[in-house]
């Protein structure tokens, strides 16, 4: 039998706490974008969660795509070298796109994903990020849309893991590889 999902840490944002604020966000972006249609941008893994919850927030149509990107592998240290692993499938020329992230650490991964966004053409480009990791960023990002700043823990639940564990956690943990 395999033992029911316990992960070791302690629970940093609530399952609520995290719904109420997607709920905030989705307001303004309905307000930001009312004579538009706009393009959601998931980083995957970790922002199919959030993405979901957020679009369902939005009170407009909305249309979505995915990218991959990878910088960690199963590590809970970045890399420093960005690759793609899932390319878009819709052109974003003239289009206003969100792209929608579940963490920014460094932001190596977000400078990175712009510069290649950017480069494509869109009407517009805008970050929203459910968590920005305090005092890990060395210049400003330019994030339109933040649900949290957190401690640079390391954290898992609602989208995030490690080794693939722990994403379908409600709740957002801070991660102690200590306890495991």
């Amino acid at each position: 039998m395999i033992e029911p999902l316990k992960p070791p840490g302690k629970i940093l944002l609530s399952e609520q706490q995290i719904q109420e604020r997607i709920a905030q966000l989705g307001q303004q972006i309905t307000k930001d974008y009312t004579n538009s249609v706009p393009l959601l941008v998931g980083v995957l893994k970790g922002a199919f969660v959030y993405m979901a919850d957020l679009a369902r927030a939005i009170d407009l149509p909305v249309e979505f795509d995915f990218m991959a990107v990878s910088s960690y592998g199963n590590a809970t240290k970045t890399s420093g070298v960005v690759r793609i692993v899932k390319d878009l499938d819709i052109d974003l020329s003239g289009r206003d796109v969100i792209v929608v992230e579940d963490i920014i650490d460094s932001g190596l991964t977000l400078s990175y994903l712009r510069k290649n966004l950017e480069s494509r053409g869109p009407a517009s480009l805008e970050i929203c990020a459910l968590l920005l990791r305090s005092g890990r960023q060395p210049n400003e990002l330019g994030l339109k849309y933040v649900g949290f700043e957190i401690p640079p823990d390391f954290v898992v639940g609602y989208g995030l893991d490690v080794a693939e564990r722990y994403r379908n956690l409600p709740d957002l943990w801070s991660y102690d590889e200590s306890s495991e």
